[in-house]
């Protein structure tokens, strides 16, 4: 299967990259796959009885905003200070390959693939960026670069550096895609779409070939994506790197049961 698979992306015109929190395990990033791997991360949250879904709610900035900032001011700073695996570097050169007819489906929110040397005209965050900052009472459109630096107590699990907005002077938060969550700001990842969009059109009667690398089945947005392409595109294949849930729904895809970093070299080496 490795050679057939070697062979298609040697034919392929364009290549979609898409994403999920596996991909970042070989960086050293948390896995939040299951409770068990989220408390690993966060002991605090575990003595709280938390699960990723409690804390990752928006209402936290109403009512605890030095909680909320505790945990994703942790995430930015680990964010900040991690280094793209070897894998992104090998995905790197195979569009190059391609004239750069690429572009990047995520939905981490991490920056990781602008970190590594992928154009942010092409990448897709379909559920924002913590590198971002919106109003956490949206009290307008206004989305600004997040450059804060929040000092957290992880044993307390708070902090006393809490971004404000600059308009209405209230709580801010990141422009992150938050469960329960009605008042994100999508405008800036509804420009990437339309530059997603706007590539697939382009590509529609190409060789594409879909690089899948940890997407789960808990957050399925990834996995969908890939899914509804390589059915409804005659020429589109779909390469689906995941340990845990490796499995293809359909012809057009091939399943590689790794890790991202190992399933990347062993289809790219």
């Amino acid at each position: 299967m490795t050679e057939e698979i070697k062979t298609i992306l040697k034919n392929a015109d364009a290549i979609l990259i898409s994403a999920g929190a596996g991909m970042g395990v070989d960086s050293g990033l948390p896995d939040f796959r299951g409770e068990e791997g989220f408390w690993k991360a966060y002991p605090s949250i575990k003595e709280l009885g938390l699960s990723f879904r409690d804390i990752a709610n928006p209402l936290w900035f109403d009512e605890k905003p030095e909680f909320a900032w505790a945990f994703y001011g942790h995430r930015l700073h680990l964010y900040r200070e991690t280094i793209p695996h070897d894998g992104f570097k090998m995905l790197l050169d195979l569009v190059k390959e391609k004239n750069d007819n690429y572009f990047i489906f995520t939905s981490n929110v991490d920056g990781q693939f602008q970190k590594a040397g992928f154009d942010d005209e092409k990448i897709y965050e379909v559920h924002g960026s913590i590198h971002h900052l919106q109003c956490s009472k949206r009290c307008n459109d206004a989305l600004w670069e997040n450059d804060e630096i929040i000092d957290v107590d992880i044993k307390d699990f708070t902090t006393s550096n809490i971004p404000l907005c600059p308009n209405c002077g209230g709580v801010a938060r990141p422009n992150i895609l938050m469960f329960g969550d009605w008042n994100w700001n999508g405008k800036r990842a509804s420009k990437q779409e339309a530059k997603y969009n706007t590539w697939r059109k382009r590509n529609y009667n190409k060789n594409i070939v879909i690089i899948e690398i940890g997407a789960g089945s808990a957050v399925p947005t990834v996995r969908v994506e890939g899914n509804l392409l390589s059915k409804r595109l005659q020429h589109t294949k779909l390469i689906r790197i995941n340990p845990r849930e490796p499995e293809i729904e359909n012809k057009n895809g091939f399943s590689v049961s790794l890790g991202g970093l190992e399933g990347i070299t062993k289809i790219l080496n």
